[in-house]
């Protein structure tokens, strides 16, 4: 990847709510997020239950829609998608892997991962099982191709959902507690797989509990009540707006617009 490349927002979240109404009342679970995400970033979403940790990667994803604000997701006005064409757009940008696997439990695990590129059209039919074997194959389960998920263990029906995300090639990963039910072993080798990925050039966003393995990612992004929560010169309290730390001791400083609820890049 080129330094201009690596330097480009892939994902932008400007002004971003989301506001559920009910019976019983409102609530805000998301309250006018700004967040940029470079290309080739692995950033952890963290934050307690309720937080909005999920409803950020769901409207990131657009599987769900923002009350206000605005996605954009390389150049692409998320946002403004109609539901046609939220589905196709996203088998072919983004690659999702959630808490629970997901499989189909009737397909095989190469049918699981050719499931998008038959959806998407991505590579010809005669070339789409052999791509899935070769994303089994990275994911060390090559083996388990031709088996039912139910035949696998938690940690290899994970690295099946990978390979599944990976399938059309998408640039995007967002990933919604993946390690939530694996142990801690089987967690470290994923959240390495998720590294390496962001090493080969991919962008990963990606909710979690883990903060024990915070030297894997680029970022850590912290919500608190709908809202990021940010740095106040260097203190370890919550300023008046949110905070967003960041993980490593070559990493820039988040540069933070208090009035916005806004982290940035300096």
């Amino acid at each position: 990847m080129t330094a201009s490349a690596a330097a480009r927002p892939l994902m932008v979240l400007r002004d971003l709510s989301k506001r559920y109404d009910s019976s019983a009342g409102s609530l805000m679970a998301l309250d006018g997020v700004n967040l940029e995400v470079l290309a080739g970033e692995f950033v952890a979403v963290v934050g307690k239950s309720g937080s909005g940790k999920s409803t950020l990667l769901n409207l990131a994803s657009g599987i769900d829609t923002p009350s206000s604000g605005e996605v954009w997701i390389d150049g692409a006005a998320v946002h403004g998608m109609r539901q046609s064409e939220l589905a196709r757009w996203r088998g072919r940008h983004l690659g999702i892997v959630f808490q629970f696997f997901q499989l189909l439990p009737t397909l095989t695990v190469a049918e699981n991962v050719m499931l998008p590129m038959d959806f998407c059209a991505t590579y010809p039919a005669r070339e789409r099982r052999a791509r899935a074997l070769a994303l089994l194959a990275q994911l060390d389960i090559a083996a388990q191709a031709d088996k039912l998920p139910s035949a696998l263990s938690g940690g290899q029906q994970q690295r099946a959902a990978i390979a599944r995300a990976l399938a059309n090639d998408a640039p995007i990963l967002v990933a919604d507690e993946p390690t939530g039910n694996l142990d801690s072993d089987t967690t470290r080798q994923i959240m390495q797989l998720f590294a390496d990925l962001a090493g080969q050039g991919k962008t990963v966003l990606m909710v979690t509990h883990e903060r024990d393995f915070a030297q894997y990612f680029t970022r850590v992004v912290t919500l608190a009540d709908g809202r990021i929560r940010v740095p106040c010169d260097g203190a370890t309290g919550i300023g008046h707006n949110d905070r967003s730390d960041r993980i490593g001791d070559n990493d820039h400083i988040d540069r933070v617009d208090h009035n916005a609820n806004q982290v940035r890049h300096a």
